[in-house]
């Protein structure tokens, strides 16, 4: 309506500075945390967290992915937690329940597993085995 804000997110979806690429031929094995974007097009093998930000695939992700805005236009298998919006588009396969505040799913898409709506569905981020070592570390030195 005229005259009403729109409630924003501190995230700024046109700021590419913050982008990160995964090429076509590249493959990471490891977990992933980002701010700002990351595009897949390559293959990832682990979870991909992000707090703030928005990924898009376009290749292959085998692991979890906790992400507020999410596009998926290629291949995932894990669970997928979009705080704020998903977008399965027409080439998106996923082998693994999707959690989703809103989403949008396009003809072709395709989805094995549930889908499963909440309105503020968390994100948290796993703890990394290294983190857990480096407080111990640190309370310890």
């Amino acid at each position: 309506m005229l005259g009403k804000k729109k409630a924003t997110s501190s995230y700024k979806g046109n700021d590419y500075k913050d982008h990160s690429f995964i090429a076509s031929q590249t493959e990471v094995a490891g977990d992933i945390r980002f701010v700002g974007g990351l595009h897949v097009e390559g293959k990832v093998i682990g979870n991909i967290l992000s707090e703030e930000g928005a990924l898009h695939v376009h290749g292959e992700v085998v692991g979890e992915i906790r992400v507020p805005h999410i596009v998926i236009n290629g291949f995932v298998k894990g669970n997928i937690y979009a705080s704020e919006h998903i977008e399965l588009a027409v080439k998106a396969v996923v082998h693994g329940n999707v959690y989703y505040r809103t989403m949008e799913m396009m003809m072709g898409a395709q989805v094995n597993g549930s889908l499963l709506h909440s309105d503020k569905p968390a994100v948290q981020l796993l703890a990394h085995p290294l983190d857990a070592e480096g407080a111990d570390s640190a309370e310890n030195g």
